[in-house]
């Protein structure tokens, strides 16, 4: 991977998702319905941290944060409520290890919301990057194939709703949830350690439109933490004086269907990515 530029616009998706992670991580992991982008989180870690720093995902899923972390030389440790997808993240770590990567990571399984009691006191005051972003409840990525009744989609969804997964909290749940998430992370952190959150806003109807990025810029200044850079990671390609979007096809067809009706709806081309300091 070429240098981290000062840019605040990272172009992070100049090839497919796909071919990110083909050979980086197991095949399985295309089951997880909301992945970050492994160049997205590897040029953070790059960025904001130094070999042998500690980074923490406390919302891990199958383990990107930390994949890119050991291989880029840094130590790391995740969180996820869900069972298969710390094995998952495991899996991945195990796939790094015989790669070469040089760092150490662990996926720990549990609720983000109860850090404290998830991970050892000695870890207080030594992480130098927490890097994470928010479930988005049904607005997942998610995978297509065409069947005998057309096309459906697959591997959409998280797992059973009954274990406190903040996906299925609704908005105030979510929000509650996440400042929870987030009082735990600055307790964590070094002096001058970096939070580096990625979401975008959600459209839960064409004409509901939730800022998703402004009220967690508001939860992490309510933890302590000041904001020092708000960038783009682009989820387009750039190729010369055009963008080459790379939206799903149910992307095309909401914001098609809002057009008709007025709604003047775009694609999605982009992820706020919130730089935050203790």
């Amino acid at each position: 991977m070429d240098e981290p530029s000062v840019s605040s616009v990272w172009l992070t998706c100049q090839q497919p998702a796909r071919d990110q992670r083909r050979g980086r991580y197991v095949p399985e992991t295309s089951t997880h319905p909301a992945k970050m982008l492994p160049a997205l989180a590897a040029h953070a870690i790059v960025t904001y941290t130094a070999p042998g720093d500690l980074v923490l995902d406390p919302m891990c899923g199958s383990g990107t944060t930390l994949v890119e972390a050991v291989h880029a030389g840094r130590n790391a440790i995740g969180i996820d409520i869900e069972p298969r997808y710390t094995a998952l993240a495991e899996a991945n770590l195990a796939l790094a290890a015989s790669q070469g990567a040089s760092g150490v990571g662990q996926a720990v399984t549990g609720d983000a919301t109860a850090m404290p009691s998830l991970l050892p006191a000695s870890l207080q005051g030594t992480v130098g990057l927490v890097l994470t972003s928010p479930p988005y409840g049904r607005a997942t990525h998610g995978l297509v194939r065409l069947t005998e009744t057309g096309v459906r989609k697959h591997d959409h969804m998280y797992g059973d709703r009954q274990i406190g997964n903040l996906a299925y909290a609704g908005w105030d749940g979510l929000l509650t949830g996440f400042a929870q998430i987030m009082s735990a992370c600055a307790a964590l952190l070094r002096p001058g350690g970096t939070v580096v959150i990625t979401c975008r806003p959600v459209r839960r109807k064409p004409d509901d439109f939730i800022d998703l990025p402004g009220e967690l810029l508001r939860i992490a200044a309510n933890a302590g933490l000041q904001t020092v850079d708000r960038c783009v990671a682009l989820l387009a390609a750039v190729r010369g004086d055009k963008i080459v979007h790379r939206a799903s096809m149910f992307g095309l067809m909401a914001a098609r269907r809002a057009r008709a009706d007025g709604i003047p709806a775009a694609l999605v081309a982009h992820e706020d990515v919130l730089v935050l300091r203790r």
